[in-house]
């Protein structure tokens, strides 16, 4: 006689595999958890000790908690974590979120309004960046010392004074200085105060508000500013090295 399968008998064989699930799956999460914390440890030396892993709301998606309060999310791979608001590549390092914004703000550097800048020629003067700067930004001033040790470079320098009246004051005594470029490099480098322009002067100022709208039309909302031949932007003091980098890259990409 062939069994009979009633109702209670599938009620128990649903009631069995659940129970099954349910016991493999806190296994499957400790597996889980173990790789996701082995791929960050590896990828990211500098990541403080992991307190904790969990599955997040969001599917695929896990909160990794370290220090106490400090939480990132990972994916099941922790092939990427999002953290202050970037999507960080976590193989390559990569800031996914930076280099998407780079690209939405990069510039075609021939569009730039070069006629408005100040022009210094280092060595050959072969490779070009443009720099948007304050006259009293601290980071500026770092960074023009850095560009002293860059070789065969033309830097386009736009005055942007954005700092107060006193930046705009100094903006324009460059401006009107026989030598701008020279007037520039020797407050920002040696700390010499431009000379002031003499009341009722004839000298033109124009460039000055017309690199405030360029810089507002195109976001730059603060100093200093860099771009590259190829359109590449970064903000901030980037460091000789960097700008070592983005100018070769300018160069392979213009051979291209």
């Amino acid at each position: 006689m062939t069994p009979r399968f009633t109702r209670r008998h599938l009620a128990a064989a649903l009631s069995f595999a659940a129970f099954a699930v349910s016991a493999l799956l806190p296994a499957a999460a400790l597996a889980q958890e173990a790789a996701i914390r082995k791929a960050l440890a590896e990828r990211l030396p500098q990541l403080p000790k992991i307190d904790e892993i969990t599955r997040s709301p969001v599917a695929g998606l896990w909160e990794v908690r370290y220090g106490g309060s400090e939480i990132i999310y990972t994916d099941d791979k922790g092939d990427y974590i999002f953290a202050n608001g970037s999507l960080i590549d976590t193989k390559t390092r990569t800031d996914l979120t930076q280099s998407r914004i780079e690209k939405l703000l990069a510039i075609d550097f021939d569009k730039l309004p070069l006629k408005d800048a100040m022009v210094i020629k280092q060595g050959s003067g072969a490779r070009k960046m443009a720099v948007f700067a304050d006259p009293n930004c601290g980071y500026c001033k770092r960074f023009e010392r850095d560009l002293l040790a860059i070789k065969d470079v033309t830097i386009y320098t736009f005055l942007m004074p954005i700092l107060g009246a006193d930046s705009t004051a100094k903006s324009r005594d460059i401006t009107c200085a026989g030598n701008p470029a020279k007037a520039w490099r020797a407050w920002m480098i040696d700390g010499v105060v431009p000379p002031k322009t003499a009341a009722g002067s004839k000298c033109d100022t124009g460039a000055i508000d017309r690199n405030l709208a360029f810089g507002q039309a195109q976001r730059i909302n603060g100093t200093p500013a860099v771009f590259f031949a190829d359109g590449t932007r970064r903000p901030g003091a980037i460091s000789g090295e960097t700008v070592e980098r983005l100018l070769a890259a300018a160069a392979t990409a213009a051979k291209k």
